[in-house]
């Protein structure tokens, strides 16, 4: 059946933006001339198999334009045959979509709960002196600043990202951030002068340890980034890139996959699931696809890293891009996929330009495409951007992410090694993990599992950030102690005095200063209640207001509700709200039992939610609430 539209129609802009994405439309069903014969027939709900570009279509007219129209919904609905209630469900699903008129500049100014630490509260004010109230366009109209969630650039705090729509895209980050240099950036922008993005990575700012003297420390991931030049391919060759591949195909499928049980890599995602295990599911379904046409595997790399202080995968594709691709492509062989996805965070955009030129200078030299090194081994990689969607980092709603629906987490089982994206087995692996893969394979499983502890193997990586004297991203082996992690970040700034440290991020753990001699393995943070998470560290001296951060946290968690599931959908919304009526003295009754109130929430969403977002949005609170009298 035809769709049925609204009379809102896109503009010759707006039509040639979604074109250059799709290609020209090939009939009047894809939003051509309507021919009074051209008939067609109709089996499925998506009989052109187009609805996975359905994400990057949105991207390109907001690219354009600077917002997506009704006239504009219409015509990419028409192209993909997509109904237009669903096109419009998937744009107003994300925050870095517009659905109303808005400039074509836009500074996002963060003010998540490490850019607070850093001063983000006086550069609001101050821009709201210089530029207007947030939301407000100025400079003529042209242009528009915006209070934002967590940008990923906690070392660099606090951050602003600009976006320039045009023509061609322009996106530039400025961190750490002033007023002055905000308002400055707004207005080349609107001259349309907008300086390009540094192509350099700051070796001293986002890893002082890797610049301090990378030959003496013992580091596996960031020894590249130490060394610089590893974004380009013959560099990264050079400093032994690539060798883990060479070393895969010469080992064999089965093997290979030994090497990686050795070594008892687990995921460093956050939920710490042994890689092999993952990858060893894929790998005793290679016979089917001899038996059954059309089934293929899939690798993706969980890029979309959004939790709040987190910011250890975006310097890795800033630096070590090649890494990413060579431990994608070795799952690919061990697995039987032909297709990889690299599922990238929106506010990455230096990431995004060095992994889009990685991918391109791979295919071109034989390292990815057919018959790769010349073997038989066929392997291709594809970006797809997110969109500013925390809950996109779930691996399920990744899926629907990239398949073209709303960003929602799906019911498991059937898991994603049996049913994953287009319902077919994938493995979903993040980028520390997959960059860990190559020297594994490279120098054995074994002398990988002699690393850290008999039960956390390897080395990590952590993101500090807060009031730490040296920001950055830190590796060090599993067993280290938080206080010897502090020490090497140069200790606690701000005043001196540490308060609290926040442990995995917003769905994490806080912890005092008497647990800082607590060993950070799985094991040894499970002990105090704690969790790795994602690698966050994040300090908070004792001039903080820890009830206004933890307002913040749950504020983050009611933004980033994908409102699916009820517990989830009505919970973050009341924790919010208790919250605030404790942090205003003005309890239901007394704080005792608002605070009773709030953990028997707590509860409902960890037994009921569907996905983790909701099951560990109330563990900072409770973790808080545990170890110091905030509201007594």
């Amino acid at each position: 059946m035809d769709l049925h539209l609204t009379d809102a129609q896109a503009t010759a802009e707006e039509r040639a933006a979604v074109d250059s994405e799709l290609g020209l439309p090939e009939s009047g069903w894809q939003g051509g001339h309507r021919q009074s014969a051209e008939t067609r027939v109709v089996f499925n709900s998506d009989a052109t198999g187009r609805r996975h570009r359905l994400l990057p279509a949105l991207h390109a007219v907001q690219n354009r334009i600077g917002w997506i129209s009704p006239g504009a919904l219409n015509y990419v609905a028409l192209r993909l045959d997509v109904a237009p209630a669903e096109v419009h469900g998937v744009a107003s699903f994300y925050g870095m979509f517009s659905l109303q008129p808005r400039p074509p500049v836009v500074a996002h100014v963060c003010d998540d709960i490490a850019c607070i630490t850093r001063g983000s509260d006086k550069l609001c004010a101050e821009l709201e002196g210089m530029l207007g109230p947030a939301g407000s366009p100025c400079s003529g109209g042209r242009a528009i600043w915006l209070r934002s969630q967590c940008l990923g650039l906690c070392e660099r705090a606090p951050a602003t990202l600009l976006t320039s729509a045009g023509e061609r895209l322009h996106e530039r980050v400025l961190a750490p951030a002033s007023a002055e240099a905000v308002q400055s950036l707004v207005d080349d922008a609107v001259q349309g002068r907008l300086p390009a993005e540094p192509d350099v990575l700051n070796i001293q700012t986002s890893m002082p340890q890797a610049a301090q003297n990378h030959e003496s420390l013992p580091l596996r991931l960031l020894h590249r980034l130490g060394q610089g030049g590893a974004s380009a391919l013959r560099a990264y060759e050079r400093l032994g890139g690539y060798g883990g591949l060479r070393k895969a195909l010469e080992l064999g499928p089965e093997a290979t996959l030994r090497e990686l049980s050795a070594s008892k890599l687990l995921g460093r995602g956050g939920a710490a699931f042994p890689t092999a295990k993952k990858w060893e599911a894929l790998f005793l379904q290679r016979h089917l696809l001899q038996q059954e046409a059309g089934r293929a595997h899939y690798i993706i790399c969980n890029a979309d890293e959004s939790e709040p202080g987190t910011f250890k995968d975006r310097i890795l594709m800033e630096g070590d891009p090649f890494a990413v691709l060579e431990g994608m492509t070795i799952g690919g062989f061990v697995t039987a996929a032909r297709q990889g996805y690299i599922y990238l965070r929106g506010e990455y955009p230096l990431a995004a330009q060095r992994m889009q030129l990685a991918i391109e200078s791979a295919s071109e030299n034989g390292f990815l495409g057919d018959n790769i090194l010349g073997s038989s081994l066929q392997f291709n990689i594809e970006i797809r951007r997110g969109a500013g969607a925390y809950i996109c980092g779930e691996e399920t709603a990744l899926f629907n992410s990239i398949e073209g629906y709303r960003g929602e987490p799906r019911n498991k089982p059937p898991f994603p090694t049996q049913s994953g994206l287009f319902r077919q087995p994938t493995a979903v692996n993040n980028v520390e993990t997959l960059v860990n893969v190559p020297g594994i394979i490279r120098e054995g499983g074994a002398a990988y599992a002699k690393l850290g502890t008999e039960n956390s193997a390897g080395t990590r990586l952590f993101c500090l950030c807060g009031h730490v004297a040296q920001p950055g991203v830190y590796e060090i082996s599993m067993g280290t102690t938080l206080r010897q992690l502090i020490d090497l970040a140069g200790s606690v700034a701000g005043s001196g005095k540490l308060q609290a440290v926040l442990l995995g991020g917003a769905a994490g753990t806080f912890v005092s200063p008497q647990e800082l001699d607590t060993p950070l393995t799985f094991e040894g943070t499970r002990a105090i209640g704690a969790t790795l998470g994602s690698g966050v560290v994040m300090l908070f001296d004792d001039t903080v207001d820890l009830r206004r951060i933890l307002l913040r946290i749950a504020s983050f968690f009611r933004h980033e509700t994908c409102g699916q599931c009820v517990p989830c959908r009505v919970g973050v919304v009341r924790q919010q709200e208790a919250l605030q009526r404790l942090v205003n003295a003005e309890p239901l009754g007394s704080a005792a039992q608002e605070i009773t109130l709030l953990r028997d929430m707590a509860q409902a969403m960890r037994d009921a939610s569907i996905c983790g977002l909701g099951q560990t949005a109330a563990s900072a609170l409770e973790s808080a609430l545990q170890r110091w009298s905030l509201f007594s």
